[in-house]
């Protein structure tokens, strides 16, 4: 079989199971008797090639990705470990210097390139490979998702999203006793910015009383607010003296401006709106205002803990298929995990979905208002601001 050399990047935000994806593009390939070169810091390592500041043949990875001595020589532990080996970026520094970035790609004679990344890096990492090329030019691209904000469109799943709904579930379940001893109402951040699957499945998983994304939340309206009030105080009246809020980060303000600190913004909006209502005669809500409420913002940690099995899987089974689609032949595809099974969707497809959906300054894959999970929140007594 004749030898192929492929390149491997992440790129946008790190997350759980990008190590372990180029693991198992590099086991397959090895396999095969392949080159696979680690492309550091994205597409900006090709600037560094072209501009003979690396010798691309050091960029070539050993199977075990990592050499350690001793008795543990040899442990693969690539699938373990979380971030990324190879490093990524979350800016685009690309504008300015697509010819060197061409320019490397070709130094380095690539058969076929993996592109680690979420919706928006995977449309530049495109862009840059056809954009302005002949055909016989274009960058051979399989493409695999990857984003805890799990809003690639066409793929059910990406690499990382199941671990930070662990991640944040976990935290979850550790607020609530804090906030039981208490008798606290406690509001937690979590990342979303423009899509609240994060939020949602955590939310369910963990046991909260509201969860509030942007699909079905724009913005904290007076009746949003007053519905957190209504929900919390039914929980009051049942003997429940806490409660657990999740909000997605992309959740605007009650001016409809998005702010960093909206856990707290809302935390401070329910007290306000108790106390307004308490006010107005409605003795329900008078307890409210006496109430700790503390808001929580999960941050990083959403995205820094070693994946779980879950990533790690399908890492594996995306790594192997990228592989497999490479020596078939196939180009410029998106990896995707539909009905229990990996496929693939072909890219230039994708990429006009995502732009479309940028230009209108909407999520490329949000929550369906009809999504199972949207009606099992509701079934379960869950408010969703709906």
């Amino acid at each position: 079989m004749e030898g192929k050399r492929i390149g491997i990047l992440t790129s946008g935000g790190d997350c759980p199971g990008l190590n372990a994806v180029i693991r198992a593009v590099l086991k397959a390939a090895t396999r095969k008797g392949w080159d696979v070169y680690g492309i550091p810091y994205s597409t900006d390592g090709f600037i560094d090639i072209a501009e003979g500041k690396i010798d691309p043949e050091s960029l070539k990875l050993k199977e075990h990705g990592l050499d350690l001595p001793g008795p543990l020589k040899g442990l693969d532990i690539l699938q373990f470990l979380s971030g990324t080996i190879l490093g990524s970026l979350s800016k685009e520094s690309h504008k300015n210097y697509v010819e060197q970035l061409r320019e490397g790609y070709r130094k380095l004679g690539l058969d076929a390139l993996v592109a680690v990344g979420g919706d928006g890096s995977l449309r530049i990492i495109y862009e840059l490979g056809t954009e302005g090329l002949e055909a016989k030019d274009h960058w051979n691209l399989i493409a695999i998702p990857k984003t805890i904000d799990n809003d690639v469109p066409f793929t059910e799943r990406a690499i990382g999203f199941g671990t930070a709904v662990e991640i944040v579930t976990q935290a979850l379940y550790d607020l609530t006793f804090t906030a039981a001893a208490h008798d606290r109402i406690m509001v937690v951040q979590v990342m979303g910015r423009q899509a609240g699957h994060l939020a949602l499945h955590a939310g369910i998983a963990g046991g909260s009383d509201i969860i509030l994304i942007p699909e079905l939340v724009p913005y904290l309206s007076q009746s949003v607010v007053e519905g957190c009030c209504h929900q919390i105080a039914q929980l009051r009246d049942r003997g429940r003296k806490f409660a657990l809020v999740v909000v997605a980060e992309g959740v605007k303000n009650a001016d409809n401006r998005w702010d960093k600190e909206i856990g707290e913004h809302l935390a401070q909006q329910i007290k306000e709106r108790a106390r307004d209502l308490c006010a107005s005669g409605v003795e329900t809500f008078c307890d409210l205002d006496r109430v700790d409420t503390r808001a929580t913002v999960l941050g990083h940690l959403q995205r820094s803990h070693t994946p779980f099995a879950w990533d790690r899987t399908l890492a594996a089974l995306f790594g192997t298929k990228a592989v497999q689609l490479i020596e078939e032949g196939q180009k410029q595809r998106l990896l995707v995990w539909q009905a229990g099974q990996v496929q693939s969707e072909p890219l230039p497809d994708v990429i006009d979905l995502i732009k479309i959906r940028h230009a209108e300054k909407k999520c490329a894959s949000p929550v369906d208002p009809s999504n199972p999970m949207v009606e099992a929140a509701q079934s379960l007594g869950i408010y969703l601001g709906i």
